[in-house]
């Protein structure tokens, strides 16, 4: 075994010993620069490629003493974004008169926040319960492109429920031959591959990179992208130019073409002779629009956070990222519960079954 190996497994075993050790003492003061100091100069001799065997994931920053009874709100919000989901996917399929294009396309909704909440649930909750705050450097790769992959998928489902709605108004004679269940399915098939190829290099890409020994702690109790590129100590240009093109290329198109979208819907109610119909069919994209919302708001706060908020403090950036990630699958079944009297009917329905058997 070569010399630069042997300093790197041993630096690699030190890292992690040391910072266990330190973690509690550091969080709670609030002071994360202070890592990089902490380790003696020694470990940076003769380690020509280190990558971290696991990286530090951290909570509430500055509330670790709390971390149990924050866990409570956590733990009821990932339940309600679990239940209502399913609730949701259980309904369209056992209701024959929810077989329409609307709900098929709601159903992916669904079935995308529960994999988002999947994807940051274990981690989140480790962290805030057990105080289990370590995950290992393929780990967090793996979580990263999860978590990206459902958020690219979440937008793309988002910019195919408002092209619906645009048929729907603007052509409702031509809608069932327009969305029919083949091209819902290449629909879906192509949401995936967008979401894929576009996240597929990014685990790569932070692999080839150099990490510094006393870079370990993490931001969140999760792995972004921006987060653990910026524990490198190499140059991350190319990361930064592709994080951001799969912005751009992903959710940055995908709102445009949502704009674009309203837009043209907008001018179609606009022409309708009767004040009636407009809001009738106006009422049918409120949902679309606050599940919109309450998607984009939270992924341009992280984006802009990450990128010019680095004087913020760390709970700001923790806080945000929570509401991107876990206000979306809470908050989607509600609004559609609501809004949508066939949705609710059919979740009811579901609950009364349930009880009688």
């Amino acid at each position: 075994m070569s010399p630069n190996i042997r300093a790197g497994i041993f630096s690699n075993h030190f890292v992690l010993s040391y910072f266990s050790a330190q973690t509690e003492e550091v969080t709670s003061s609030g002071d994360f620069n202070c890592f990089p100091k902490m380790l003696p100069s020694q470990t940076y001799v003769n380690i020509s490629f280190f990558q971290p065997h696991a990286f530090l994931m951290i909570g509430i920053p500055g509330h670790e003493a709390v971390h149990g009874w924050i866990s409570i709100p956590f733990s009821s919000m990932y339940t309600m974004a679990l239940t209502g989901n399913f609730l949701i996917l259980l309904a369209v399929r056992k209701t024959p008169s929810l077989h329409q294009p609307m709900y098929y396309f709601l159903s992916m909704l669904a079935l995308t926040d529960v994999g988002l909440t999947l994807s940051t649930l274990p981690t989140t909750l480790g962290v805030l319960w057990f105080d289990h705050r370590l995950i290992g450097f393929n780990a967090c790769l793996v979580q990263m492109f999860f978590l990206h992959s459902f958020s690219v998928v979440e937008s793309s489902v988002l910019l195919a429920m408002s092209f619906d709605r645009f048929v729907a108004i603007s052509n409702p004679l031509r809608y069932a031959t327009v969305l029919t269940n083949n091209v819902i399915i290449r629909i879906g098939i192509a949401i995936v591959a967008r979401a894929t190829v576009s996240l597929f290099p990014g685990p790569f890409l932070l692999k080839r990179l150099n990490f510094c020994p006393g870079k370990i702690l993490l931001s969140h109790s999760f792995c972004f992208h921006a987060d653990v590129m910026k524990r490198a100590c190499a140059d991350i240009t190319v990361n930064i130019l592709y994080g951001l093109y799969v912005v751009l290329s992903t959710v940055g198109v995908d709102s445009l073409l949502i704009f674009l979208s309203y837009t043209l819907i907008l001018r179609t109610v606009m022409g309708l002779a009767s004040p009636r119909e407009r809001v009738r069919a106006l009422n049918t994209c409120v949902s679309h629009i606050l599940a919109v919302l309450i998607f984009y708001i939270p992924v341009i706060g992280v984006s802009m956070i990450h990128r010019f908020g680095r004087h913020l403090p760390h709970i700001v950036h923790a806080l945000i990222a929570y509401v991107y990630l876990v206000v979306p699958p809470v908050l989607n079944p509600i609004i559609y519960s609501v809004k949508s009297k066939p949705i609710r009917e059919a979740m009811l329905r579901l609950l009364r079954e349930k009880r009688q058997g």
